[in-house]
C-alpha cells in the first residue's frame, strides 16, 4: 500500500527479490553495510525519522500473511509532510480464555497470561514481534503503536481457576509482551490479574523490564509471604545511550536496578535476566550486569542469546545499519556463527543459547560470573499446594 498521496495497491513481491525484507539474505547481494543500507533506503520501506521518533523499528513492512506490501514514494503532490506520526492506539481484544498453554520442552512453564498484545517499549530485538502478523499488522512500527488490551482477562482468569479439576501450576506473565508496559498505568489489567491470583493463592512468575512493577509491591509482598511469586527484571545493558536506542520506551537501566532493589528489600524473590546478549554489541557487559544486579539484591540470574525469528531479522538488521553501521558485518557474522550459518535456528534446546564456540564462551562466562557472585539459576521453587479455587460467583463477562 502506497504511503504517499496516492492510494494504490501493489502486488506482493516474491520473497527473495532484492527489495524484499523476508528471508535470511534480504540484504545480502553484496557483503557490505553501505550496499545493504542503500538497498533498504531504495526499497521505500524505511519510515522517516520524524514520523517514528521515539520508536524502535525503522520499518513497517506488511505482515507475512498479507497480499500487499507498503511502499513510500513521492507522488508529486508534495504530501510528505501530511503523513501522520505513529501514535499509540489501543484497541480492546475479547479473548475466550486468559490462560495460554504451551508444551515447549525448553521452557520451564506450561501456562502463561498476556494482558496485552503488542508492546509500546519498542525493543528492536523482541522475538514476539511476528505475532502481530496474525492481526493483519506489521511486526515493525505497528507492533509498537497498534496495541491490544484484554480488560476481561482478570475475570476470565477467575472463571478458569474456578473450573472443576483445575490443577495449580506456576503461571508465567511477561513471556511474550511486557505486562508493565506504559499503557498498564491506565488499564491496570496486570494489577487486577495479580489480585485474582493473590486471592486464590496461585503461584506466578513475572518477567518485565519496567520499573512500574514497583507499584504492585503491596500485592507481591503478600504473594511472597506464602512463597507464591518471583519477579525477573530484564537488564540488557547498563549503557543509557544503547538502551535508549534499542529499547526506546522501556525503563532506563538505572530504574530497573532500582526496581530490583525495591523488590528485594520488600522480601520478594528477584532475579535478573541478561537478555538478550547480542555479540559485539552488549555481550561484553554480561559480568557488569550480573554484578550490578547482585549489588541491588538479585538472588537468581539467567541469560538468553539474541533471537531473530521471521520478521525480527530484517527489522534488527535495519536498526543496526542505521545506528551501528560499522558493527553491522561483525555482529551479523557472530550471530550466524551461533545459529548454524543462519540468522536464526528455532530448534528446541538451541534457540535460547545458540551453538558453537562463541555461544559456548558466553555460556562459560555466565557460569563463572554466577558462581563468583553467589547467584543461582532457578533455585526458587514456588508453592502450588495452597491454591484455593475461586467460587466463581459474580463472574459475568461482557458480551460486546
Amino acid at each position: 500500500m502506497i504511503e504517499g498521496g496516492c492510494n494504490c495497491i501493489l502486488p506482493l513481491e516474491p520473497p527473495m527479490n532484492k527489495q524484499s525484507l523476508a528471508g535470511q539474505d534480504a540484504f545480502a547481494p553484496a557483503n557490505t553495510a553501505d550496499v545493504a543500507d542503500a538497498m533498504i533506503t531504495a526499497s521505500g520501506l524505511r519510515i522517516e525519522i520524524d514520523r517514528r521518533r521515539g520508536r524502535g523499528a525503522g520499518l513497517n513492512p506488511s505482515g507475512r500473511f498479507e497480499p500487499v506490501q507498503r511502499e513510500v514514494f513521492d507522488d508529486g503532490w508534495q504530501t510528505w509532510e501530511e503523513l501522520p506520526p505513529f501514535k499509540t492506539d489501543v484497541q480492546v481484544e475479547k479473548p475466550r480464555t486468559a490462560i495460554t498453554r504451551n508444551a515447549s520442552p525448553d521452557i520451564p512453564f506450561d501456562r502463561s497470561i498476556n494482558p496485552y498484545r503488542g508492546c509500546e517499549h519498542g525493543c528492536i530485538y523482541c522475538f514476539a514481534r511476528p505475532t502481530h502478523a496474525y492481526m493483519g499488522l506489521s511486526a515493525g512500527l505497528d507492533f509498537e503503536s497498534k496495541l491490544f488490551a484484554k480488560p476481561d482477562a482478570p475475570k476470565l482468569l477467575e472463571r478458569e481457576l474456578a473450573k472443576p479439576g483445575y490443577k495449580a501450576r506456576v503461571i508465567a506473565i511477561g513471556t511474550n509482551t511486557d505486562p508493565y508496559q506504559p499503557i498498564e498505568k491506565e488499564w491496570r489489567i496486570m494489577r487486577q490479574t495479580l489480585e485474582v491470583l493473590n486471592k486464590a493463592s496461585h503461584p506466578v512468575s513475572i518477567v518485565t523490564k519496567s520499573a512500574l512493577v514497583m507499584r504492585d509491591i503491596d500485592i507481591l509482598k503478600e504473594l511472597a509471604s506464602r512463597n507464591l511469586v518471583r519477579v525477573s527484571l530484564s537488564v540488557t545493558t547498563l549503557d543509557r545511550k544503547l538502551a535508549r536506542t534499542m529499547e526506546p520506551r522501556a525503563a532506563t537501566p538505572t530504574r530497573r536496578l532500582e526496581a530490583i532493589q525495591a523488590l528485594s528489600e520488600a522480601g520478594i524473590p528477584t532475579s535478573v535476566m541478561a537478555a538478550p546478549m547480542i555479540p559485539a554489541l552488549n555481550d561484553h557487559e554480561l559480568e557488569r550486569i550480573l554484578e550490578a544486579a547482585k549489588a541491588a539484591g538479585a538472588q537468581e540470574a539467567g541469560y538468553v542469546i539474541l533471537r531473530l525469528p521471521l520478521e525480527v531479522s530484517p527489522l534488527f538488521r535495519d536498526w543496526l545499519l542505521q545506528n551501528y553501521p560499522h558493527r553491522y558485518q561483525h555482529v551479523m557474522s557472530l550471530v550466524r556463527s551461533m545459529r548454524g550459518g543462519k540468522d536464526y535456528d528455532a530448534e528446541f534446546g538451541k534457540r535460547m543459547k545458540g551453538a558453537g564456540p562463541y555461544a559456548w564462551q558466553i555460556s562459560r562466562r555466565f557460569e563463572l560470573a554466577v558462581k563468583r557472585l553467589g547467584l543461582t539459576r532457578r533455585s526458587i521453587q514456588l508453592r502450588d499446594d495452597l491454591f484455593v479455587p475461586p467460587d466463581g460467583s459474580g463472574v459475568q463477562l461482557s458480551l460486546l
